[in-house]
């Protein structure tokens, strides 16, 4: 009896064996997969924001552009309409806790929400003092 080969109960035990190990190894390959496009969306919502902080910074504390709004206004993030950006300027004191006036110091906070709905902050200070 010097018959080579695979017995059945051997295939059933090996089709058995690989259906329950296959997911187990799938799952979490699919899963990165799928997460693998975060980190540009990440990089694109934060090169926005940094952006128009770019664009806001670029004022004296004076100029009308870095006039307290009071709330958030929206503004364009490069022609990607799935990004939204918000800026808000608001005065603070010297701790960077709001101020209802000025004592020489505004916040500006730039916000982007990226497609997936994360949002990412941008914040900054600028002074009336020289």
């Amino acid at each position: 009896m010097n018959k080579k080969g695979f017995t059945l109960i051997e295939i059933i035990v090996l089709i058995v064996m690989a259906g329950i190990i296959i997911p187990a190894i799938m799952v979490p390959f699919a899963t990165g997969i799928r997460g693998s496009g975060k980190p540009e969306v990440v990089a694109k919502a934060m090169y926005f924001a940094h952006q128009r902080m770019e664009e806001l910074m670029k004022y004296d504390y004076c100029n009308a552009a870095l006039s307290v709004t009071g709330g958030f206004v929206a503004f364009t993030t490069g022609g990607e309409p799935n990004y939204t950006g918000l800026n808000n300027i608001a005065y603070v004191d010297d701790t960077f806790t709001a101020s209802g006036s000025d004592v020489g110091y505004k916040m500006i906070t730039v916000t982007v929400t990226d497609p997936q709905g994360s949002t990412y902050n941008v914040y900054s200070v600028v002074t009336k003092f020289q």
